[in-house]
């Protein structure tokens, strides 16, 4: 892992941001939309998060989800690959239970050959997903010893789960470096370092960082044990953000890829014109996330029906719990609890995930909070 190096994955904050500012897509599908139009939004929020100096892209992996069309994170890459030139694009993430980790190893290395130096591979090790369709995707079994004797296993074999085997074997996968007499030994992914490896090989062996995702303790220990980056999903774990991040600084130990933390929070904001709009707006993805947690997921509704919505006395406790994580309001409004949400967790990188019905309207909170903060590109 000696070619990851930690200025791939620090971030420098811009304009008066207080830490870089990314971006998280969950290439949202309203009612009257089409994938085909999310997909287009996701690519049109890409190229202006390049434009305006945000500091990288990601999708995250769902499944069996109306109203979010991100279930094939490394497809929606390789299309935002090919539409911008300089930002940084990943998973956030790839969940790993779901894959055979070769299959993850080929689809990131390919994508590593398609934007060299601008892929991020974050895992998760939540299905994404029900049980049911958690079931469906895991179509057959896999051989987990490939992780056997590595320092990955070695140094987080306490925590207590399959996932950090199957991270050392996809690591193993990534770096090609499985040991001799091991069943794997001669398996390569492709494209990978064994290209740069063979005769007359002129291919880097560089491949993507890796990144923990969590919302919880588990992968905050792991991350920090293994001296990687970690992202935290505060936008739907909030409570738990302080302690795991805190986890995760107790638990580093120094490593290749980072000689001190570095850890990401993904915050739902959400900026419009006026506060009552940004409220507006903000609801129709809280409507669309009580449907999902009821069992009943479906497209996002729009702001008439959000608005309109007969929500009984436990549906409404949902809703005012719900939205009262969500950064909104004017680009004022929303530069000062992103400000304030950074200092108070020591955050290191804001990523931004902005859910609404409309591709406009997400597309403009990003421009005013990039114009807030005075990013470039203006």
């Amino acid at each position: 892992m000696d070619d990851i190096r930690g200025d791939e994955i620090r971030g420098k904050a811009e304009g008066t941001a207080p830490v870089p500012l990314s971006v998280l897509d969950l290439v949202t599908v309203g009612q009257g939309r089409t994938a085909s139009q999310a997909l287009r939004t996701g690519v049109e929020i890409a190229q202006l998060a390049e434009r305006r100096g945000f500091h990288r892209y990601w999708v995250a992996e769902h499944h069996s989800m109306p109203g979010v069309a991100s279930s094939s994170p490394a497809v929606i890459l390789a299309h935002t690959a090919a539409h911008t030139e300089r930002i940084r694009l990943g998973s956030g993430g790839v969940m790993l239970p779901n894959h055979a980790p070769l299959v993850i190893a080929e689809q990131f290395g390919t994508l590593e050959a398609m934007a060299p130096g601008r892929i991020d591979l974050g895992l998760g090790r939540a299905p994404g997903t029900d049980g049911a369709t958690a079931a469906a995707l895991r179509r057959s079994d896999r051989l987990n010893e490939g992780a056997v004797g590595s320092p990955l296993v070695e140094r987080s074999r306490d925590i207590g789960d399959d996932f950090p085997q199957q991270l050392a074997e996809l690591t193993r996968f990534l770096d090609d470096d499985f040991p001799d007499g091991h069943p794997y030994a001669r398996i390569h992914a492709v494209p990978g370092p064994v290209q740069a490896t063979s005769e007359g090989g002129v291919q880097s062996p560089a491949r993507p960082p890796l990144w923990l995702l969590g919302s919880s303790g588990f992968s905050a220990r792991l991350a920090g044990m293994l001296g990687l980056p970690f992202a935290f999903a505060h936008h739907f774990s909030a409570q738990n953000t302080i302690p795991a991040l805190e986890l995760y600084r107790e638990s580093f130990k120094p490593s290749a890829v980072l000689d001190a933390p570095y850890a990401l929070i993904g915050v739902a904001a959400l900026a419009a014109d006026d506060e009552r709009e940004a409220r507006r707006q903000i609801l129709t993805g809280a409507l669309s996330m009580l449907r999902l947690r009821s069992g009943r997921p479906g497209l996002v509704p729009t702001p008439e029906e959000a608005e309109a919505y007969a929500f009984t006395p436990m549906e409404r406790e949902f809703i005012d719990s719900w939205l009262v994580n969500i950064v909104h309001g004017t680009a004022d409004e929303v530069r000062t609890g992103l400000d304030d949400l950074a200092k108070r967790t020591g955050a290191d990188e804001l990523m931004i995930t902005a859910n609404a019905h409309g591709g406009d309207a997400r597309l403009h909170s990003y421009r005013l909070i990039a114009d807030a903060y005075g990013l470039p590109g203006a």
